[in-house]
């Protein structure tokens, strides 16, 4: 099981991949928004994160950097998951950092597929 944290503006998106990844056995919670993530991951440190690019203030690239410069914060996995589903996007996220890369809305076998991905690069 792992700490999952879920960054995303919308509540409805964020509680149900939160409803996703308990299902598929992993502690998840919620950050709405980037400001909201960025407080959290200032005091914890989660095994994992889900991050959406597109959020007012503070884009999820932003959030990403953070992490990404972050020593604490810099092995933590993040997987993009956005609607934003251009070639662009993917490519600046990986570059990024990012581990992951999901089209919402996320069904349930392609989390299940880049959870299995991480833990094969793992």
């Amino acid at each position: 099981m792992r700490n999952v944290l879920v960054v995303d503006d919308s509540r409805v998106t964020a509680d149900t991949m939160i409803l996703l990844l308990e299902a598929l056995g992993h502690q998840a919670r919620a950050a709405y928004g980037s400001s909201a993530g960025l407080a959290i991951l200032r005091e914890e440190v989660p095994d994992m994160v889900f991050l959406d690019i597109n959020m007012p203030g503070v884009s999820g690239f932003e959030v990403l950097k953070f992490i990404s410069r972050e020593p604490r914060l810099a092995k933590v996995p993040v997987i993009v998951a956005t609607s934003d589903d251009q070639k662009e996007t993917r490519e600046q996220a990986l570059r990024q950092g990012a581990r992951g890369f999901l089209v919402k809305p996320v069904s349930v076998e392609a989390l299940a597929e880049v959870l299995d991905s991480l833990r094969t690069k793992a």
